[in-house]
């Protein structure tokens, strides 16, 4: 009878973990596509900017010339007219605006190219092995996804050393880094500081994200890598992305360490080898 009650705990605990990497699966499968998601978006409208982009400077360029031309067409009439026909189309009004505008506008197509850059820079969907990449250029451009998500919760530090590249999937560590800037932005109730520092010895390369939010205790902080476990409200949290986390880092033979002080705030580091073994 015991045998038996021991096989059925097994089955259930067993059922349990299949739930459990089935969610997980479930979780990479979606991160996978908002990630060929986004790639496909930026491939997208990366053609038509390049369409406004050069129109907007040939524009820029037609308006000099139509301005110019208006100077001298209006030197023709007699000074009466002259000054109703500037009245009339509120000429030095448009001489001094349209410049503006046109200004504007290529700086609004420039920050429209610097999100598509971003987001394939991001996703780096082409990529799915691992190659030697620059760990502050993932960093910077994880922190323009998310800098909407951060802005109002919290200043943003950089202590950056210059390092090595880092054989990894680009991709990969990106994803991990969005998950801990997310949750510490979270972590901070009002407004705060979250700092990102890298640094690297003769074994690793490391980054690190801390914040001076809420903290954890020993008994949260004991599980918070624990499927489905998460210390935010209901509704605000799947309790997956740092299981998935450290398996994304585990995969590439590193480690994903975690310190906290309830009420002073928490600082997860990770390490990655210099020369893993591939």
């Amino acid at each position: 009878m015991s045998q038996s009650h021991s096989k059925d705990e097994q089955i259930t605990r067993l059922q349990a973990q299949l739930a459990v990497l089935k969610q997980q699966l479930l979780q990479s499968e979606k991160l996978a596509s908002l990630g060929q998601l986004a790639a496909g978006v930026a491939h997208e409208i990366n053609n038509p900017i390049g369409y406004v982009s050069s129109n907007m400077k040939v524009l820029a360029e037609y308006s000099d010339s139509l301005i110019n031309l208006v100077k001298l067409l209006s030197q023709q009439v007699d000074e009466a007219q002259r000054l109703s026909l500037l009245a009339q189309f509120d000429f030095d009004y448009v001489c001094a605006d349209l410049p503006k505008l046109v200004q504007e506008s290529e700086q609004g197509l420039e920050r429209v190219v610097d999100i598509i850059h971003d987001l394939k820079d991001f996703s780096h969907i082409e990529e799915a092995e691992f190659v030697d990449a620059d760990l502050h250029q993932g960093i910077q451009s994880t922190l323009n996804i998310v800098s909407n998500e951060l802005k109002y919760k919290a200043e943003v530090v950089k202590d950056f050393a210059e390092l090595p590249l880092v054989r990894c999937i680009p991709s990969q560590l990106n994803q991990v880094l969005l998950n801990l800037l997310v949750n510490a932005a979270h972590a901070i109730e009002q407004h705060g500081t979250i700092r990102i520092s890298t640094g690297f010895d003769d074994n690793w390369v490391w980054f690190s994200v801390s914040d001076d939010g809420q903290g954890m205790d020993a008994a949260q902080l004991a599980r918070i890598f624990e499927p489905f476990y998460t210390t935010k409200p209901k509704g605000q949290g799947t309790g997956l992305g740092l299981p998935l986390s450290r398996s994304i880092v585990e995969k590439h033979q590193g480690l994903l360490d975690v310190s906290s002080t309830l009420g002073v705030g928490s600082c997860f580091t990770v390490k990655l080898p210099r020369q893993p073994q591939l």
